[in-house]
């Protein structure tokens, strides 16, 4: 079963001022677009991203609508080599200062696109400068989100970290290079709920064939949220324990 994560749809308010941030200051390419009568989606990437790397897929809603970020959603994080540097070049072509690598204990800092989705900076000795490391999402039940994944999608646990007040986990499939991107799990142990928003849209994940994957999905319990049928068999979405939307695309 394939499901290596494919990208991240975030919605935005202001097209061309978020493929302007993302194209100037992160150095991303427009790999893929959809104009459709109501909508449009453009796919981005860094250059000289892997093959099993992903997209971040920006959603613009004709309609001038506005979103509400919800907390259950965190932030997709990029790769650089060194942290300091990274956000130094980053302030001085006049991205915000929002929170330094000083602040985040020297090993990661934060900065927001032009919606204020959060963008993480963390170093990484492998992976195509800014390319996706991972999407942070908050879970309010470890135990169970862990389980979707291992037992839905047979992701593995590749990376935790207990902390006093929270834990982290990081999953991918077994199978998946390193420079594939991870879904971390953020468990805050005061018991917290989170409303999810709409300014996030999904994760989506890969396959080569949909329809048994999606059956696959369906016998081990998974949500029959929007079937292959009614997406054109081109794609399909379930939805994690915490009301997530995830896409399976055909690739």
């Amino acid at each position: 079963m394939s499901a290596t994560l494919d990208h991240t749809m975030m919605r935005v308010t202001d097209l061309d001022a978020s493929l302007s941030w993302y194209t100037e200051y992160l150095g991303y390419e427009e790999v893929g677009r959809r104009e459709a009568d109501t909508f449009t989606n453009v796919f981005l990437q860094a250059p000289g991203s892997h093959d099993a790397g992903a997209a971040l897929e920006l959603t613009y809603n004709h309609d001038g609508r506005s979103y509400t970020m919800g907390d259950a959603w965190g932030h997709i994080a990029v790769r650089v080599e060194d942290v300091y540097d990274a956000y130094e070049e980053l302030l001085a072509q006049g991205v915000e200062d929002y929170r330094d690598p000083e602040s985040c204990g020297g090993s990661y800092a934060f900065v927001r696109d032009p919606d204020g989705h959060e963008v993480e900076l963390v170093e990484r000795d492998y992976g195509a400068r800014w390319s996706l490391d991972h999407t942070m999402v908050r879970v309010e039940d470890a135990e169970r989100a862990i389980g979707w994944y291992t037992r839905k999608l047979d992701y593995d646990l590749v990376g935790r970290s207990e902390l006093d007040t929270f834990a982290l986990y990081f999953l991918r499939p077994g199978d998946a290079p390193r420079e594939a991107m991870t879904v971390e799990l953020t468990y805050n142990y005061d018991g917290r709920s989170y409303e999810v928003g709409d300014a996030w849209g999904h994760l989506a994940v890969r396959t080569d064939e949909l329809n048994p994957f999606w059956e696959t999905l369906m016998n081990r319990g998974a949500e029959d949220y929007r079937d292959p049928e009614s997406c054109g068999n081109q794609y399909a979405f379930t939805k994690d324990p915490d009301g997530r939307e995830i896409e399976i695309v055909r690739r």
